[in-house]
């Protein structure tokens, strides 16, 4: 699964990596434990303009026909193996599949019977990337709009096998127009759901103060003991 990742890249930098106007961007900065239920930038076609723009959504995907905003908790994430079957996201696979900018994730990896060791995983330059996402509408009863998004996950590569058994999707440059581009359920981009090519990334340690969601900062990308720098 993905529970925490890390997006420090600037907003112009972001608008230049996925193509979008930097003039039209809502206000954001960077965070080193981005953690579900908080509102993140996410890359989309616009549904009025049909450009890519960037837009501020809740983490935790909430079905437009859920009763409660408070389902979005349980959709973090979305298994790219029954996407086109649940419920929750065969809709939203065919119409509103989004990006969702990053530089990093965490992991935890059990060592012990109650030790566990975050580490991070980025790319191996450490250029920034963009998660496979799916995003939602759910109306409040008030007539509030909801837009909410979930980040989909696939089998694990080299580097990701000995921390977990699934990994997020990132997409390539050269497929963010086809990932985001809506298409019938015969042209469904299915095949970009596949794991990263485990030679671009790298893990490494990082903080156990990334356990706690309150802790924000860059030094939680440096393990104590094992002093690797970003890069």
């Amino acid at each position: 699964m993905c529970g925490r990742y890390v997006r420090r890249a600037t907003k112009k930098a972001i608008a230049d990596w996925f193509g979008v106007d930097p003039e039209h961007l809502p206000e954001f900065g960077p965070s080193f434990n981005i953690a579900p239920q908080t509102f993140q930038p996410v890359v989309r076609f616009s549904p009025e303009s049909g450009e890519r723009e960037i837009v501020l959504m809740r983490w935790g995907l909430v079905p437009f026909w859920a009763r409660d905003a408070r389902d979005g908790v349980k959709r973090i994430n979305a298994r790219a193996e029954s996407i086109v079957t649940t419920a929750s996201f065969r809709e939203a696979i065919k119409k509103r599949r989004c990006l969702v900018p990053a530089d990093a994730f965490y992991e935890w990896q059990k060592i012990g019977a109650k030790t566990k060791q975050a580490f991070a995983i980025g790319m191996l330059d450490g250029s920034q990337y963009g998660f496979a996402g799916l995003w939602e509408s759910w109306k409040e009863e008030n007539g509030t709009l909801l837009e909410t998004f979930t980040i989909i996950t696939t089998d694990p590569n080299e580097v990701m096998e000995p921390l977990h058994d699934r990994m997020p999707v990132i997409i390539e440059p050269k497929d963010y127009d086809r990932w985001l581009q809506p298409a019938e359920a015969e042209a469904l981009p299915l095949d970009l759901l596949r794991p990263f090519p485990a030679e671009r990334m790298r893990a490494w340690k990082a903080n156990s103060r990334v356990g706690n969601v309150r802790n924000d900062e860059e030094s939680l990308l440096v393990c104590d003991d094992a002093p690797t720098l970003w890069g």
